[in-house]
């Protein structure tokens, strides 16, 4: 069980570490990003309960189905929800990139938690590939999510609005296309993930280097 258990945080500290010291400025307070990543692991327990209602329910019968509203609009929009009205309104942002590090957090948690229940389930040989696909991709789309609330906080050229609006459906977006390439591709799907996760990474990554780019919050220079 330790083992398992060890196999299931690995991923997630290792790739939280690699964001949260990417930030050149100012150093998130560890309280504020723990905050965010228990959040994200309490989140999986309604999110479970909402995605077994709806499949008892039959409302998820066709996999494209639950592509799209079973996993990337639910879960997406929830993230969404908990940054914006537990996140975004209160905690301090000196920086764009302080949204990347609360969004990777928060997903983070929601992946570590969903990791454990899963390798419990199936066992620790999977640790491998879940640590590859789905722990790497919530923390990707963490840092897109998290990336527009630090745009909504230091807007350029378009309205708060516009960026809180792009946090939610940018990763609704990519959470779909990653979905709907394991539950729709069933021959040679690394084809299609492989170039994917690749477009990922480069995405999330650009975001990261151009928040690091801009200004810090006036007054509050390190």
């Amino acid at each position: 069980m330790i083992a398992l258990i060890t196999a299931a945080l690995a991923p997630a500290v290792a790739l939280l570490s690699y964001f949260f010291l990417k930030n050149k400025y100012e150093r998130n307070t560890a309280w504020q990003v723990m905050r965010s990543f228990i959040m994200g692991v309490l989140l999986v327990f309604p999110i479970m309960v909402l995605q077994y209602a709806l499949r008892t329910e039959g409302v998820l019968t066709e996999e494209w189905q639950e592509a799209l509203a079973g996993a990337a609009l639910l879960e997406e929009f929830f993230k969404w929800f908990l940054l914006y009205f537990l996140v975004y309104r209160f905690a301090e942002f000196r920086t764009r990139y302080d949204g990347i590090v609360y969004g990777v957090a928060l997903s983070l948690g929601f992946a570590t938690a969903e990791n454990v229940l899963y390798l419990m389930a199936v066992g620790i040989d999977y640790a491998f590939g879940r640590a590859v696909l789905p722990v790497s991709s919530h923390a990707l789309f963490g840092v897109v999510m998290g990336y527009y609330f630090g745009c909504a906080r230091f807007p350029e050229k378009r309205s708060s609005v516009f960026w809180i609006i792009s946090a939610l459906v940018l990763p609704i977006v990519l959470h779909a296309v990653y979905d709907l390439i394991l539950l729709t591709t069933h021959e040679n799907i690394l084809i299609m993930m492989v170039p994917f996760m690749f477009f990922l990474w480069w995405f999330a990554l650009s975001k990261t280097k151009h928040a690091n780019k801009t200004p810090q919050k006036k007054g509050m220079e390190a």
